[in-house]
């Protein structure tokens, strides 16, 4: 019993002693466990301290970023408000002159009304005295000579007819004179009329002709293996491609065709946003630029025939007017120049009381040929006067294409204020321009031709070229010589050169014979003697 006793009496110490040292290794557990828990919590803390400034910094860096752009962005439109003010206030002092002029031209209205009344009341007055002296001749004439009133009434109308004839000669040789002495000063009113109200300012578009590569890995992959991408670039789209070669970042098309030019830019540019240049890319962005080009053709026609209001037209024809948006004349956007031609055309058929509408869509279609000159044969008037018929154009506009440079006979008034337009349009400053290259070229061509000819001494293409003048060696040419070879170098500029404008020819000859005397002939003679002596 008593070692049962001791041992239940251990189990119970052992029981006791294991308890506490489980409680105890659990404080410890439990201790070592809350020390790593303030251990992450102060982690998490600092990590989050960290990341609280980071955010704030970030957020007031983007706070001074926005608030810089909406600065930049007020900036820009109180230049635009100040730039639109100032066109506005322009207009106002347009008008306000528009309004001075016509208030000038209704009281020279009122003037030639009243003028007009007056006349008329003279008019029926002589016609009354007229009457009177009619019956008292008649009734004379049937006294002295015995006629009835038949005969008599027939022999006044006779003399009657006779002076009214004459002074209806007088009338209308008075009222011809008076037309053609106001005739000019009138056209210049109507001119300048419709220049200050007619042409709206269009923004000008530059057409790029080269596309920026941005290094060397993309210029590498354009070229692609042995050139492989860059020729199927060239086949795809009709153009030659050319890295400058002082910079080897810009790439140059070169076409004779402008909707060629844009669509290897397109496809050029999109390659090179996307960074994959392979050959089924460099096909399906030919593709993909190809018709949005053609779309933006056809956009462009309609937004045209919008806003000058010529009524429906062929969708063909509006694909072609969207054509001259990448054709130039001497510098000068075609689309914008028929547009312009548009609008004069139509204030002035507006001021002398013609269709305007009409008018508008003749000056718009008279440069049509241009947009296709370079792929059919003719010039683009006979191309303009052929698709004009073709797609049942009127006969006033047909002939507007056809007889702006004089080809054939005017054969509506429209015809001239077109001519007349296209003229403006083409000659106001600024309208056109040329490389500094073609220009050097033009020059080198005029005097080129002049120092062809036999008997020249020296040729100068002055005045940007627009006057030529030639010296000739007056031993080997006479004054009628001279006149002939003027009339010869211009008719050679006229046959093989392109030329804006008008070229003045102007030949000199002159003989300059020279003696001395004097003491010139004592010094010459006193050297020969001199010369002797030694």
């Amino acid at each position: 019993m008593l070692i049962t006793g001791l041992i239940i009496g251990l189990l119970v110490i052992g029981l006791v002693l294991g308890y506490l040292v489980r409680q105890h290794k659990h404080r410890q557990e439990l201790m070592a466990v809350q020390a790593q828990a303030r251990d992450i919590i102060a982690q998490a803390t600092e990590k989050a301290k960290k990341q609280v400034t980071k955010l704030q910094a970030d957020s007031r860096h983007d706070t001074l970023a926005y608030q810089q752009s909406v600065k930049d962005e007020l900036t820009e439109q109180q230049s635009d408000i100040a730039v639109r003010e100032q066109r506005r206030q322009q207009r106002e002092q347009l008008l306000g002159q528009m309004a001075v002029r016509l208030d000038d031209q209704t009281a020279m209205l009122d003037e030639r009304s009243q003028a007009n009344r007056d006349q008329r009341q003279a008019i029926h007055l002589l016609h009354d005295q007229a009457t009177t002296l009619r019956e008292d001749r008649e009734k004379t004439l049937a006294d002295r000579a015995e006629l009835d009133a038949k005969g008599a009434q027939d022999t006044v109308l006779q003399h009657t007819e006779l002076e009214l004839k004459r002074d209806r000669d007088v009338e209308i040789k008075a009222l011809n004179d008076n037309a053609v002495a106001s005739a000019e000063r009138w056209a210049k009113d109507v001119v300048l009329s419709a220049t200050e109200s007619g042409p709206q300012d269009l923004p000008k578009e530059h057409m790029e002709h080269t596309v920026v590569v941005p290094n060397g890995e993309i210029r590498s992959k354009i070229i692609g293996r042995d050139g492989q991408h860059i020729r199927l670039l060239e086949t795809l789209t009709g153009t030659d491609l050319i890295f400058v070669p002082d910079d080897n970042t810009t790439l140059f098309i070169s076409t004779h065709d402008p909707i060629r030019r844009e669509v290897a830019r397109v496809a050029l540019t999109n390659l090179i946003a996307s960074r994959r240049i392979s050959a089924n890319q460099i096909e399906t962005q030919v593709e993909n630029a190809q018709r949005d080009v053609n779309h933006s053709l056809w956009e462009t026609g309609e937004q045209t025939v919008s806003l000058l209001h010529v009524g429906w037209m062929h969708p063909d024809l509006m694909k072609l007017i969207g054509r001259l948006k990448y054709r130039t004349s001497y510098g000068q956007n075609v689309l914008l120049h028929s547009i312009e031609v548009a609008q004069l055309t139509g204030a002035m058929a507006a001021r002398l009381g013609y269709n305007t509408r009409l008018a508008r869509r003749a000056g718009l279609l008279h440069d049509i040929g241009k947009a296709i000159d370079h792929e059919v044969e003719g010039t683009h008037v006979e191309i303009g006067t052929e698709f004009a018929q073709k797609y049942g154009e009127d006969e006033v506009v047909i002939n507007a294409i056809a007889a702006h440079h004089g080809d054939v006979e005017k054969t509506s008034p429209l015809s001239d204020l077109v001519a007349a337009a296209d003229a403006i349009s083409g000659a106001r400053p600024g309208a056109r321009s040329e490389s500094v290259e073609d220009y050097i070229n033009r020059l080198r061509a005029l005097e080129q031709i002049a120092n062809e000819q036999t008997g020249v001494a020296e040729s100068y293409a002055i005045q940007a070229g627009r006057e030529l003048r030639i010296v000739v060696k007056p031993q080997e040419l006479d004054d009628q010589a001279a006149a002939n070879l003027t009339k010869e170098v211009a008719k050679q500029i006229e046959d093989k050169l392109t030329y804006p404008g008008k070229i003045k020819v102007t030949t000199i000859r002159q003989l300059a014979a020279v003696e001395y005397i004097g003491d010139e002939k004592k010094k010459k003679k006193k050297r020969k003697k001199k010369a002797a002596n030694e």
